[in-house]
């Protein structure tokens, strides 16, 4: 999906939230020709990915559509099968599928990417558009059933792709609100911990990004059902998210989403502003 809306983007009723799409033809037809230069060049998965600087587990992701591979490893493979220049033109050529989401979770996401403003409530974990790589795989390690090491490397890429929506879409506002005790829920090493922090106040510095905090003495409050997530799409329609274990919920009724607009509205009002939450972030790292 590009940037421009077709007609069926705006209807969320474009999409099937159950379906399990494909890898997109680009991913496919990039990856089938990795594996022919790899085959070519007499490498096995493993040898390859020694040389690219990957596991093989990555590899193979890469050769089964399954993956969206970086730079560096459009390089690392480009490098290794003669410096041809081939796979670096055709990689050019890519278009992202939406493999590394949880099923109920797609529709959304492509929704997102037309969406002229994204409001976030989290009480559970720091946002996805928010964490850093070593908060990420922290969270998707801790996962249950634990993921194999192909799909966990699918489910990161895909998260940090995602990230990118805040510097490449600088006219769009992406508002978060944060329960405070999901900072000082601890996790990884110290300096993991700083480089979250770091990591946080550093894409909230952008001017179409915003974070407030709902401090701990804040009390009760009007989003206590849970987390959420609420969005505008370029006709003007109003749509919320809600998710919960193993299921996830679009919501298009407007009555329902005036609902969930209004209790957002009001917990903004109680929350902390950008410039006290920033604050509270830069103390908390300075705790550590």
């Amino acid at each position: 999906m590009g940037n421009g809306a077709s007609e069926n983007e705006d209807d969320p009723n474009a999409y099937q939230l159950d379906r399990e799409p494909d890898p997109s033809d680009s991913l496919r037809t990039f990856g089938a020709f990795v594996q022919a230069m790899r085959e070519h060049a007499g490498y096995s998965r493993t040898e390859f990915g020694a040389l690219v600087g990957y596991s093989k587990y990555t590899v193979e992701s890469v050769e089964y559509g399954r993956r969206m591979p970086d730079r560096s490893f459009v390089e690392g493979a480009d490098s290794a099968t003669g410096n041809t220049g081939a796979l670096k033109k055709a990689a050019k050529h890519l278009t992202r599928s939406d493999v590394g989401f949880a099923a109920w979770f797609r529709q959304w996401a492509r929704l997102e990417r037309i969406a002229v403003s994204l409001l976030t409530y989290e009480c559970r974990v720091v946002p996805g558009l928010l964490q850093t790589e070593a908060y990420a795989r922290a969270v998707f390690e801790g996962a249950v059933p634990v993921a194999p090491d192909d799909q966990l490397a699918n489910f990161m890429a895909q998260r940090m792709e995602r990230q990118r929506m805040l510097f490449e879409r600088p006219t769009t506002p992406f508002d978060f609100i944060i329960e405070e005790h999901v900072f000082r829920r601890r996790f990884g090493t110290t300096e993991q911990m700083r480089e979250l922090f770091d990591h946080v106040l550093e894409l909230t510095a952008l001017r179409n990004v915003t974070l407030q905090i709902v401090p701990l003495e804040g009390g009760l409050h009007s989003c206590l059902d849970g987390p959420l997530q609420l969005l505008e799409t370029p006709k003007g329609q109003r749509l919320a998210y809600s998710e919960g274990q193993q299921n996830g919920r679009l919501i298009s009724d407007p009555k329902e989403v005036s609902l969930l607009y209004r209790r957002y509205d009001t917990l903004r009002s109680q929350a902390l502003n950008a410039k006290y939450s920033r604050g509270l972030l830069e103390r908390l790292r300075g705790e550590l």
